[in-house]
């Protein structure tokens, strides 16, 4: 039988590489359940080599193909690549220009897309050109005393804020600020991950989450999901993945009305398109106590760990991951003769 040969690229070597490990668990699960595709799964380490599950270092050439540095291992030709890498390299488009340089079909959100969903400043301006209403913000670009005061002022007008390094994903350098005297420290704390930091006014709000993806040529939004913090706290990157958790998720959110959830998923699948999304994404928003929807962030390769939300969402809709991803890989390759 004529096989898809895939490689599933994970790590990265990020500040989500370990995360992305776990999703590659899921992946490597499902993708086994499919005996229409040969799969190869590298790790992208921390220290930028490509590594087997044997422990074989390799490269990725631009002839397609996976090359092992132990000669006596032949080539690997690759028909597809499953770029299983959340934050960086993966959801910043950097391994997607890769693959598109060498003319290699991958899965997820192309390199632009990616880039500008990732930069939480040119995905607000995106937002807010398409017509989505989203958290008010202000941007800064480097951390000085001007910065400073500019988040003081920001602090003064809306009580608390959120000051969140730009171009990072999972709640990596993100901080709630209610008092002043911890504007300079976080600020300077945001700029180290990121060169450029978004401050946005803390808006009291049930967090709601949407599975968007493409299948057999349409683009569907699930009903929304919702993440419940214990006591209001925020959802940091420490209580997303701590095994002592005390975050509940509801795959699907409870005493929504009809109308709230068209307008959600009405708002996913015209930042999905407008956006040029593409196979899936997850899509963030808040509803405030005011019913007021507003769109948070995009996340264009969500995370497929126990916890996490989007495969639950897309079963729970009715669709299970290995019948979308024989969607997704057949759509833009065929087997090998």
């Amino acid at each position: 039988m004529a096989k898809i040969n895939v490689l599933l690229l994970c790590g990265g070597g990020g500040a989500e590489h370990d995360i992305s490990l776990m999703s590659a668990r899921f992946f490597t699960a499902t993708l086994a359940q499919l005996p229409q595709f040969e799969v190869l799964k590298v790790e992208l380490n921390k220290q930028g080599q490509y590594i087997t599950e044997q422990g074989e270092h390799c490269e990725i050439t631009h002839e397609r193909q996976i090359r092992y540095h132990n000669s006596e291992i032949p080539s690997w030709e690759i028909d597809f690549a499953l770029p299983c890498i959340h934050g960086y390299p993966g959801e910043t488009g950097d391994i997607q220009s890769f693959f598109d340089l060498i003319k290699l079909p991958y899965f997820g959100c192309d390199a632009e897309a990616s880039r500008n969903c990732f930069n939480k400043v040119t995905a607000k301006m995106w937002f807010s050109a398409l017509g989505i209403p989203n958290t008010p913000y202000l941007f800064l670009h480097q951390f000085d005393q001007q910065a400073v005061a500019n988040t003081q002022g920001a602090l003064d007008k809306w009580g608390s804020v959120f000051i969140k390094a730009a171009s990072q994903g999972s709640s990596v350098g993100c901080y709630k600020i209610d008092t002043s005297e911890d504007i300079a420290s976080t600020l300077e704390q945001a700029f180290s991950y990121s060169p450029y930091v978004v401050v946005e006014k803390t808006i009291v709000a049930r967090e709601l989450e949407v599975a968007v993806y493409e299948y057999q040529g349409h683009v569907i939004a699930t009903k929304p999901g919702e993440i419940i913090c214990a006591d209001n706290a925020f959802y940091t990157f420490d209580e997303k993945y701590a095994d002592n958790s005390q975050t509940r998720t509801d795959v699907e959110a409870r005493n929504l009305t009809h109308d709230q959830i068209e307008q959600i998923q009405a708002y996913s699948i015209k930042v999905f398109k407008g956006m040029k999304l593409r196979h899936l994404s997850r899509i963030d928003f808040f509803l405030t106590d005011e019913g007021e929807v507003l769109l948070n962030e995009i996340n264009t390769f969500p995370g497929s760990t126990p916890i996490s939300m989007f495969p639950k969402m897309m079963q729970h809709n009715g669709l299970s991951y290995a019948d979308f991803l024989v969607d997704a890989i057949s759509s833009q390759c065929q087997p090998r003769r």
